[in-house]
């Protein structure tokens, strides 16, 4: 039996990081539970203060194929590289010169959005295709692949 994946991210502002990654991704803010038009009212209705109603995000693959990704506030800030990321496969079906222009074009876009570029991989047939490591806005790196 399959079981559904979730990946979770600690980090310090979870609804700025939850939109960074739907952004990303093209996925979406998970929607409010049933019967709220919005998490603040949803949140409300709850009894969750203020001050904790940015403890948590949520987005979601629109058309329900890629994982949920979930982002939790931590009280400590990101200590060292992270032992397991994601690849952003932004360059499909590509390869060499064409590939990296694509690469290029997605970095350019999310560091617009406030990613951080760390280092560009360059091709080495047959084997590795290109790739450019990115860093999103609390410094979890991935991959743009």
């Amino acid at each position: 039996m399959a079981h559904d994946v979730q990946v979770t991210f600690d980090c310090a502002d979870p609804g700025a990081l939850a939109a960074f990654w739907a952004e990303a991704l093209g996925y979406r803010v998970q929607d409010p539970p049933e019967g709220f038009e919005s998490w603040e009212q949803a949140l409300e209705a709850m009894g969750v203060p203020p001050e904790r109603r940015n403890d948590a995000s949520a987005v979601v693959d629109p058309e329900g194929a890629g994982p949920r990704l979930f982002f939790q506030r931590v009280p400590e800030g990101k200590q060292v590289k992270n032992r397991v990321h994601l690849d952003v496969r932004a360059a499909p079906g590509l390869r060499g010169d064409a590939r990296m222009a694509a690469l290029e074009a997605e970095a350019e876009r999310l560091v617009s959005r406030g990613a951080t570029r760390l280092r560009r991989h360059e091709p080495a047939p047959p084997l590795a295709g290109g790739h450019i490591v990115m860093a999103d806005p609390e410094g979890n790196e991935f991959c743009l692949d």
